[in-house]
């Protein structure tokens, strides 16, 4: 039999969540990296029936159920499987809080990872722009000084590279895919997969910059 004052604690417990959800969407819609991730469902389709890339619609989904519920156990008609339905939805409900409540505290690592990869693709076209403008300044001199690698070596090089960035971003969709419509309690792990993808990716296109450089000034030579 389902307390009262379980009903009274899920109750205050949505509020508050609710509150919550409403400070982090405002935060999400000023931040410029949102645009990445949004009209992306936040959970899938088993949990909730809301699809919407913000947290207040799924609260609010939740809110109503609690509401049914607690009109359901205040009625008074004789039927079997009222209590049956109850406990099912309860579960159902409990469940939903849980998934939000993960969904929040990820919020954070998701936009980071979002947000480097916003910052990568900012980085690339202000290197293509500068790149065209720019002439052979004294950094390139000295890794002149430094080359090791015939151009040969260089261009083997670089397909690795290459063919190690195109690998990494197959990984990236399909961890973001799979983030996507995940399980409250798995978006965080795969949060920091996708933040740490990213991260292996800028070191990537770091090194692929660096032995372009390098055979740019072995040519040169």
């Amino acid at each position: 039999m389902i307390k009262p004052n379980a009903i009274t604690r899920l109750s205050t417990l949505i509020g508050d969540l609710n509150q919550q959800a409403i400070a982090i969407d405002k935060l999400n819609t000023c931040n410029k990296s949102h645009w990445l991730i949004e009209n992306n469902n936040l959970f899938s389709s088993v949990l909730f029936k809301t699809q919407s890339d913000c947290f207040v619609p799924y609260v609010t989904e939740t809110k109503k159920r609690l509401e049914e519920l607690s009109r359901l156990l205040q009625t008074t008609l004789a039927n079997t499987n009222k209590e049956e339905i109850a406990k099912e939805s309860l579960a159902q409900i409990e469940q939903q809080i849980a998934a939000i409540m993960n969904a929040l505290q990820a919020n954070q690592s998701m936009h980071q990872a979002a947000q480097l990869s916003f910052d990568t693709k900012k980085r690339v076209r202000a290197k293509a722009a500068k790149a065209r403008q720019s002439k052979a300044n004294e950094q390139y001199s000295k890794l002149a000084k430094t080359v090791l690698l015939n151009s040969h070596q260089l261009y083997q090089q670089l397909n690795e590279h290459h063919e190690f960035e195109r690998r990494l971003m197959d990984m990236v969709q399909t961890r973001q895919q799979q983030l996507n419509h995940c399980k409250a309690n798995q978006s965080s792990k795969l949060s920091q997969e996708v933040l740490a993808l990213h991260q292996r990716l800028g070191r990537c296109r770091k090194a692929i910059s660096t032995i372009e450089r390098n055979i740019e000034l072995s040519e040169k030579r």
